[in-house]
């Protein structure tokens, strides 16, 4: 008989530590995870909830768990072994996606604490040549100079001229159900979807709350503000759609925005109008 793909963890269980083998990957049907690094203490570096995933790393580099997961719930997951792995990328492009954007942040990381040790270490060496060099002979006593002639002071430079702020509103995204508002002001970019615990990527704009039967994914799209006005563009990966007036958007074409349209992110409805 062949192994079931679904386990079942109790609150408190541990599903794998840190150091253990990594052969599987698991998504979360239903139940909470935490992900938990011993250096860290009792303070969980994630929280992960129904259609998040995790333990992809150590069955992609065939290296020891990195950190430990916990049942923080009852939970219901599913387990991919590294001989299906292929598989479920094949057949779930949001899961692949966000895999590669866990990894490019993960990269981005590392490359920044880098550059930082790096340039840490250049002022320490420029701090001990410094002391290494012979100090300076004392300066020779200067004589006391008579009081300059007043002089015309020089025209101060006229100041560069700030760079035209993109129009920001006041426009908003309306959601008549719940009457909601979304203000666009402030920003050139406005990331709708609903938090990523596994990306640590957090939206400007969260439906999440709104989408009942989680229709919409994690970056399902961008508002984006410039000289020209408001614009909406579906993001990578997105699985159930970005629509305007009932059209559905080609994923990265940026569509511009009227005030009255009708925003559908999945299955969560909006309006863009004035604030």
């Amino acid at each position: 008989m062949s192994q079931d793909p679904f386990l079942v963890v109790k609150p408190g269980e541990s599903i794998f530590k840190e150091g253990d083998p990594g052969t599987e990957m698991f998504i979360i049907e239903s139940g909470t995870v935490e992900i938990l690094r011993a250096d860290r203490g009792k303070e969980p570096l994630a929280v992960l909830e129904a259609g998040d995933f995790f333990g992809e790393m150590a069955v992609l580099e065939d290296q020891p768990r990195f950190a430990s997961a916990q049942a923080q719930t009852e939970c219901r997951l599913l387990r991919i072994d590294r001989a299906h792995f292929a598989d479920v990328l094949r057949e779930n492009v949001e899961i692949a996606i966000r895999i590669m954007r866990k990894m490019t942040a993960r990269q981005r990381r590392s490359d920044l604490r880098a550059a930082e040790a790096h340039a840490a270490l250049d002022a320490f060496k420029k701090k001990l040549a410094a002391k290494d060099k012979e100090p300076r002979p004392e300066a020779p006593r200067a004589e006391p100079t008579k009081p300059r002639e007043p002089s015309a002071a020089a025209p101060a430079p006229a100041p560069a001229p700030a760079p035209a702020p993109a129009p920001t509103g006041p426009f908003k995204l309306h959601h008549a159900d719940s009457k909601q508002d979304f203000d666009l002001i402030g920003h050139s970019e406005y990331l709708v979807g609903r938090p990523d615990p596994v990306t640590g990527i957090n939206p400007e704009i969260n439906l999440g709350p709104l989408d009942a039967g989680r229709s919409l994914s994690r970056r399902h799209a961008k508002i984006l503000s410039n000289a020209d006005g408001f614009f909406v563009r579906e993001e990578v990966g997105t699985a159930n759609g970005t629509f305007v007036n009932g059209e559905r958007l080609q994923p990265g074409t940026p569509v511009k925005l009227n005030p009255g349209d009708k925003l559908r992110f999945g299955s969560v409805e909006v309006n863009f109008g004035p604030a």
